[in-house]
């Protein structure tokens, strides 16, 4: 039964997973090899850039719009090959808008058997900043573009930033989703009910492993994103938690050459592992929705 009423998503009560839950084959780590492929609305540019001297307040950063347009230019690409070499499929969060800047991309991406995951219209899209008419109309008009792009409806949700609206959860319910990833607060998946018997897998978007606060904020290396993979997964096989590991690059970052081979050692490395399971969010969804009922 729910246990307990949700942190942030209005109306859900969630139910945990409990300590005797395990990854398939008896597993205690599953990982998940995410890519970030992030486009802005026209006229707007990301929040930060790699320019480390601030701009005089009202200046538009014309050096982070620049910044932030590698990833369809050619990041998204590298990233791509790397997990071909290593044979893995990824969680792909794509904007809707990449349906209208690069659709031939997002129809590779689709035909080599990632899944697509909505991320929102733009990245400059914050649902929390909306009101719920205006979260839900985002989701249908990121659902259809997504769709008609790329040949499949997405079944999962992450927005930009991990930073829903209160009704995110269930309008996402309300629009045929069956995982959403704004969630923080475990480091295994949970279920989220609503009063309607409807219900949505949620699964944490772990940060640990994530090029953007890695390097943007904290200024570490390649090496340094490599090593962090193999301490922290040193010790979660030997926890006695089934516990999840999300490792995420976005294509203006990590899809760059002096990074992308950080992503591409860490591919292969979990790869070779036969003690976790390297798992989508949706196969991950799937399986907590048969144990958990």
């Amino acid at each position: 039964m729910p246990d307990a009423i949700d942190a942030v998503a209005r109306g859900a009560r969630v139910t945990r997973l409990g300590p005797d839950f395990r990854w398939p084959g008896g597993r205690k780590v599953a990982v998940v090899m995410n890519i970030a492929f992030e486009i802005w609305s026209d006229g707007k540019a990301p929040g930060i850039g790699p320019m480390g001297n601030p701009l005089p307040a009202g200046t538009f950063d014309t050096n982070a719009l620049s910044w932030g347009h590698f990833g369809p230019a050619r990041g998204i690409e590298r990233l791509l090959r790397a997990l071909d070499k290593a044979k893995l499929k990824s969680s792909v969060m794509v904007n809707g808008i990449v349906a209208q800047k690069a659709p031939g991309m997002l129809k590779a991406i689709a035909n080599a058997g990632h899944e697509i995951v909505a991320h929102a219209y733009a990245q400059d899209i914050i649902p929390a900043r909306l009101t719920a008419e205006e979260a839900k109309a985002d989701i249908d008009r990121t659902t259809s573009e997504l769709k008609a792009a790329a040949g499949v409806t997405p079944r999962g949700w992450i927005s930009p930033r991990g930073t829903p609206h209160p009704d995110s959860a269930r309008l996402l319910v309300e629009a045929g989703y069956v995982w959403q990833g704004d969630v923080f607060d475990d480091d295994r998946p949970y279920v989220q009910h609503f009063d309607d018997g409807k219900r949505i897998v949620a699964i944490p978007l772990t940060m640990e492993v994530n090029d953007l606060p890695h390097a943007m904020r904290f200024g570490r290396s390649p090496r340094q994103f490599v090593e962090l993979f193999d301490d922290a997964l040193s010790h979660m096989v030997q926890d006695d938690d089934a516990t999840m590991m999300d490792v995420t690059a976005h294509g203006h970052c990590y899809g760059r050459a002096p990074n992308v081979w950080a992503y591409a050692e860490i591919a292969a490395k979990a790869a070779k592992r036969d003690d976790i399971w390297v798992a989508t969010r949706g196969e991950i969804a799937q399986h907590v929705r048969s144990v958990a009922g």
